[in-house]
């Protein structure tokens, strides 16, 4: 009996079958009566067609045999061709029951009716937050475990989220994607795109629900509400706090810049040289006058720049041409934002508002002049007597005292 059943379990062991026309030697450690009849060799995963099996094998063949008539991507499935084409045609046949907004493909519907259901499906296992999106609950999860999975190519920092990583390298590239529609002035980040707006728009969003007085900054709101409190900033406001002299600060990277003082580290190093810094506004300056790749050259003077349409901008310098012009008197601009400038002379707006006294100004190096009467700045030393004034013309007219001619 013993002897009988050793032979079945051998046969067992070496019987093939064939499943897609390969030959797939049956394991004894799976039960075969449970798997579906078209299954991988790659990966072992079964299909219950032979269809499902063939779409599959391209995760790992890497074909994509359906081709975007409009823009010549491709795909692995019929499926993600119709959900792709929806991107050019606009259609978006999936409605939420509860707002009416539409979405192209079912799983983002149903991803944005976890917003109406209120339903938070993933939790936290270190502090049981709960989660609506499982993307949302793995960055919060790094919180806990100091996981920063991705890293910079440039200088070895590394980010928890990729969004961060993202915004990280325009210090390295010198992209600036966000442009002001009012002075065509560019910046990296969004949030610094839309404060800078303020500034044209005179909004100001923050208001103390103390008085009557408004802001235009979260930040600046925050420091006048201590006027009424009467208190200093609380550690709950900054909860990292140094492990050598115990002070607090807003965010982690603050910190470890501050830690770097106490241990004479500079964490901040340059991918292209051997230089390092003890923060990351230093290293910024530093690539920006360095290291900023520079792609387009000017074909008159080999000045190179970040963006073509700075040399574009640059290269009329040389050729002359002058293509924004005035509807109010007829004059013409090399630049657009030149133009933008001068026509506040015909229009008298004056966008640049002061937070202190309600004067306003056409150009923003008026208002920065003008705001130093209120801070009492004096950034232009005299070189000769050590005497400080708040405008470069000040500082002219006084080096004449010394016999320093002035500039022509």
């Amino acid at each position: 009996m013993d002897t009988t059943r050793n032979n079945s379990d051998s046969l067992k062991r070496n019987v093939k079958c064939c499943v897609k026309s390969m030959q797939i030697e049956v394991t004894p450690d799976i039960d075969q009566t449970l798997r579906k009849p078209h299954w991988c060799r790659d990966c072992k995963k079964d299909f219950s067609s032979k269809s499902h099996l063939e779409e599959h094998l391209r995760v790992h063949t890497g074909e994509k045999p359906y081709e975007c008539s409009q823009c010549e991507k491709s795909f692995r499935t019929k499926a993600q061709l119709k959900r792709h084409e929806r991107v050019h045609t606009g259609e978006k046949p999936y409605v939420c029951s509860y707002c009416g907004k539409s979405f192209a493909a079912r799983g983002t519907l149903a991803e944005h009716e976890k917003i109406h259901t209120g339903k938070k499906p993933y939790q936290c296992s270190h502090c049981d937050k709960r989660f609506t999106y499982k993307v949302i609950l793995d960055e919060h999860q790094r919180l806990h475990t100091g996981e920063k999975p991705y890293q910079c190519n440039h200088c070895k920092k590394c980010f928890t989220r990729t969004s961060d990583l993202k915004k990280h390298k325009r210090i390295h590239t010198g992209e600036k994607p966000y442009q002001c529609s009012y002075c065509g002035q560019c910046f990296s980040v969004k949030p610094s795109m839309v404060q800078h707006m303020r500034v044209h728009t005179g909004e100001r969003p923050y208001q103390c629900n103390q008085c009557d007085k408004s802001f235009s900054q979260k930040q600046n709101l925050v420091k006048h509400q201590r006027i009424h409190k009467e208190e200093k900033p609380s550690n709950l406001e900054k909860p990292h706090q140094c492990n050598y002299c115990n002070k607090y600060f807003v965010q982690q990277e603050t910190l470890e810049e501050h830690q770097a003082l106490h241990n004479g580290g500079k964490i901040f190093k340059c991918s292209h040289c051997i230089e390092s810094f003890l923060n990351e506004y230093n290293l910024i300056v530093h690539l920006k006058v360095h290291h900023v790749y520079k792609p387009y050259q000017c074909s008159h003077c080999n000045k190179c720049f970040v963006q073509k349409k700075s040399l574009t901008s640059h290269e009329r310098i040389h050729t002359g041409v002058k293509p924004h012009q005035c509807s109010h008197c007829g004059k013409d601009f090399i630049r657009k934002n030149d133009l933008v400038k001068h026509q506040r002379i015909h229009t008298g707006e004056r966008p640049y508002k002061c937070s202190l006294c309600e004067k306003s100004f056409s150009q923003k190096p008026n208002l920065l002049q003008h705001q130093r009467i209120h801070t009492g700045e004096k950034p232009y030393q005299c070189g000769y007597c050590d005497k400080c004034f708040n405008t470069k013309g000040a500082l002219q007219t006084h080096l004449s005292i010394h016999n320093v001619p002035k500039p022509h």
